[in-house]
């Protein structure tokens, strides 16, 4: 691309190359800081990371100009800006595991730093090859028999330190398979309500004032609800599979507008976690940890049963000592938490020294990610589309809430990744394949909305090629059949329509 083509890209890429650059000085400095406040020195690898943090700005920028120049301008700065907080938080967790080799932590930035490059990488392919989201909507069925495949893959495998199975292990390499099925659910869900939502719109009885589906149309929640216990039984996974199940219920209710269905799902929700938290020990070490955190420093005999973790209580006084303000980057000891210093509970290090206010600023900025995502739904023509855009970007908000619900103790404790923030290559990936899917539905949606080429048809080479790729990407699943159709006959003054008669019999021969 040369810099006369760079020069000429639409206003949405100068703001979004303008934003990048923004983030850019924010990581690079928050990275400084955390060296100056720790050690009193810049720290060591400083160059390595601010060439590295250029490059995953620069690269996918130009990308996005190349094969998406109309999508939204802040999609990919934010997920570049979550991305960098998080490698700078864990810069700060391993100065303090260096400097306390008691604590058995290894250091995680740097393998962090490399995942992010491959998620950075694996967007830019994504938005390379995938040229039409609508691509996705032909292999439902194969994505959802894959998805189920990973999602059972796990419970064949050993758990992890606190007994969730989340992982495949192959080797030395391990993989985290909820992540990329949550995508995977998205795309199947987007595809089979499209193609039923018709039939799931369908009314049926009336029970205590309320309109329930059909008993046929209910199979598919039922079934999703069985997925989502087996899951919670066999891999004690609860993080998972509430993302699975309300990811569904939300599709569910945005294809058909019908309320029965979210009530239904809530109901659902409700019966098989209290049947699941009062028999599966693990959850039920969860829901005691919950309700009671600080039980755990009262003697072994007074404890209540299956309270064995402090790590909620320890949270709750990472997030009192930060108060309004935070004792500052580098000031706090987050490290108290152990392992979890540096997965979902990395929230507890924002708490403690960035205070409420950085609570809130993190969060805000997942809440304007999942607003952008929410924005491409509805501003894209096809319904599929609309509902791929608007399940990834609510498979982002309740996965943010069921770990930031967790760590403050709204919710008990699911052990998920906190999406770009938190050590896991399985999650920066997958988060990544997310981000590049909105940046193609934006893409698409905004270019069946602009007008393309100067006023009164001109606009050359350039404008011609860009309104045959506009009316390529507006082609719909039903043929355009309109042209192929004779104009509809006018009344002619003499009260016969033109194109009837012998006449008109003569002409058309």
């Amino acid at each position: 691309m040369t810099f006369a083509a760079l020069s000429q890209a639409p206003n949405r890429r100068r703001t979004e190359m303008w934003l990048l650059g923004f983030t850019l000085l924010i990581t690079v400095f928050g990275y400084s800081y955390t060296g100056l406040s720790m050690t009193g020195r810049l720290p060591d690898g400083l160059p390595g990371f601010a060439a590295a943090m250029f490059f995953m700005s620069l690269v996918p920028h130009l990308v996005v100009r190349r094969f998406a120049p109309r999508a939204d301008p802040l999609i990919l700065p934010l997920a570049t800006l979550l991305s960098g907080i998080g490698l700078v938080l864990l810069n700060r967790l391993d100065i303090t595991y260096v400097a306390k080799p008691s604590l058995h932590m290894a250091p995680a930035a740097g393998g962090q730093l490399v995942w992010t490059v491959i998620g950075v990488a694996v967007c830019t392919a994504t938005l390379m090859l995938l040229r039409d989201h609508r691509f996705l909507q032909r292999y439902i069925y194969l994505t959802m028999a894959v998805a189920l495949v990973l999602l059972m893959a796990p419970a064949f495998f050993p758990g992890d330190t606190y007994g969730a199975k989340r992982w495949i292990f192959v080797g030395p390499l391990s993989l985290q398979p909820g992540e990329f099925v949550k995508i995977m659910i998205a795309v199947f869900f987007a595809g089979y309500l499209t193609l039923n939502r018709d039939a799931l719109a369908l009314s049926g009885r009336r029970v205590m004032g309320v309109q329930l589906p059909p008993g046929r149309q209910l199979g598919p929640i039922f079934t999703i609800w069985i997925i989502s216990l087996l899951v919670l039984v066999f891999e004690r996974d609860l993080g998972t599979s509430l993302i699975f199940f309300g990811l569904f219920v939300i599709t569910l209710y945005l294809a058909t507008e019908r309320t029965s269905w979210v009530l239904c799902g809530l109901a659902m929700a409700v019966i098989g976690a209290a049947v699941v938290g009062t028999t599966e020990p693990h959850v039920k070490g969860r829901v005691v940890a919950w309700l009671h955190p600080m039980d755990i420093f009262l003697p072994q005999q007074q404890r209540p049963p299956g309270l064995i973790s402090e790590q909620a209580a320890q949270a709750l006084f990472s997030f009192g000592s930060g108060g309004i303000s935070g004792t500052g980057l580098g000031q706090g000891h987050p490290e108290l938490i152990g392992f979890a210093g540096n997965s979902d509970f990395i929230l507890t290090t924002v708490g403690e020294e960035l205070g409420l206010s950085g609570v809130m600023v993190v969060l805000l900025l997942y809440v304007l990610l999942a607003q952008r995502g929410l924005r491409v739904g509805l501003t894209a023509r096809d319904p599929f589309g609309k509902l791929l855009a608007v399940g990834l970007a609510s498979a982002l908000l309740l996965q943010v809430f069921v770990v930031a619900g967790g760590v403050t103790g709204l919710i008990p404790l699911t052990g998920k990744a906190l999406p770009f923030l938190a050590k896991g290559g399985s999650s920066l990936v997958a988060n990544w394949v997310m981000v590049a899917l909105l940046v193609r539905i934006s893409d698409s949606a905004q270019r069946r909305r602009e007008p393309v080429g100067a006023p009164g048809g001109r606009g050359g080479r350039r404008g011609r090629r860009a309104r045959a790729a506009t009316d390529l990407d507006a082609t719909q699943a039903t043929p355009r059949v309109a042209a192929a159709l004779p104009a509809p006959a006018t009344p002619q003054p003499g009260g016969r329509p033109t194109g009837h008669g012998r006449r008109a019999r003569r002409t058309r021969g």
